[in-house]
């Protein structure tokens, strides 16, 4: 990917989840709006990263033992996890963090990929070691699993590109249709939204819930929905890739309801946790962390210290 995405600073914007009115978006897609991307932009930075054995010795046998990690991921989430032009080969800053901690601790990964909302259900069964998906740190999740966080964010809103329905701010979507991923935040946040729209005297909002990227942005195009609500950075990227750019653009806001992405474990794992929070906290005292989001154009939304369950 040539292009270098920016973050703007993260801002919170409190608005607990309610109750709206949810439906479900017709499975037809458009696939000239997929991004896609053929090189790997950590490639090299990858390469260079090595075990370190006091840190690969945290890892319990059982993982060692097998040489590879399993992986849940939702792998049509750029620029965090989506598959490259081939159709087959995991990429993404999250895949190349993956892959580096994985090889600071001795041992290989494979991805499994999976629907969002099946992510945390795999890991307590545990068909998956871990999970890095985007998925947002929330007490709530934090009930079911342990999160190692690792990169900031907050959601941003897309639009058809000239933005026909003139939306600025969050208030603008009230009385129009959005679409999000099932069980997101983003779904949580619209629906809170909506709530707010209807204390307001305002319409409420359509939430179109749907676990298909390219539904959404079809929905989008097409008019059916005024905007997606996702991750920031994932809408910048798209806004410039689709279409060469010609498709989607991004509302000028700082990034809503600011997060922090975790990395998922089983509570039952508590030294694969450490191993997977030492190995990471590894690669960002040596810099490695730094240039892989670097990389990816995504510096600014990079952590300085890894901490557990530290999601609001």
């Amino acid at each position: 990917m040539k292009s270098r995405l920016s973050l703007l600073a993260l801002s919170l914007v409190g608005i607990a989840a309610l109750s709206a009115c949810t439906s479900t978006l017709p499975t037809d897609t458009d696939e000239s709006s997929a991004p896609t991307a053929d090189d790997q932009p950590a490639a090299a930075i990858i390469s260079g990263v090595a075990e370190d054995s006091e840190i690969a010795a945290l890892l319990p046998a059982q993982y060692s033992d097998a040489g590879v990690l399993q992986v849940g991921s939702n792998l049509q989430f750029p620029p965090a996890n989506f598959y490259a032009a081939d159709g087959t080969t995991p990429i993404g800053y999250e895949v190349d963090l993956a892959t580096a901690m994985a090889k600071r601790l001795g041992v290989d990964v494979t991805y499994n990929d999976s629907a969002f909302e099946n992510l945390i259900t795999s890991l307590q069964s545990q068909r998956v070691d871990f999970t890095m998906a985007g998925m947002n740190d929330r007490p709530d999740r934090q009930e079911m699993v342990d999160f190692i966080d690792y990169f900031k964010t907050g959601i941003g809103i897309l639009v058809a590109k000239g933005n026909p329905d003139g939306i600025v701010e969050p208030a603008d979507l009230c009385g129009h249709g959005v679409t999000a991923g099932v069980g997101s935040s983003q779904e949580a946040w619209a629906l809170a939204l909506s709530e707010k729209c209807v204390a307001d005297g305002a319409e409420a909002i359509d939430v179109v819930t749907v676990n298909n990227d390219q539904q959404r942005l079809n929905s989008v195009k097409t008019g059916r929905v005024t905007a997606e609500l996702n991750d920031l950075a994932n809408l910048v990227y798209i806004a410039q890739t689709a279409n060469s750019g010609e498709d989607f653009e991004v509302v000028d806001l700082p990034p809503l309801e600011g997060a922090l992405y975790g990395i998922g474990v089983n509570k039952e794992t508590p030294e694969l946790r450490a191993a997977l929070a030492a190995s990471l906290q590894s690669l960002i005292d040596d810099g490695t962390y730094g240039e892989i989001l670097a990389a990816w154009g995504l510096q600014a939304g990079a952590i300085e210290t890894v901490e557990i369950n530290a999601g609001q």
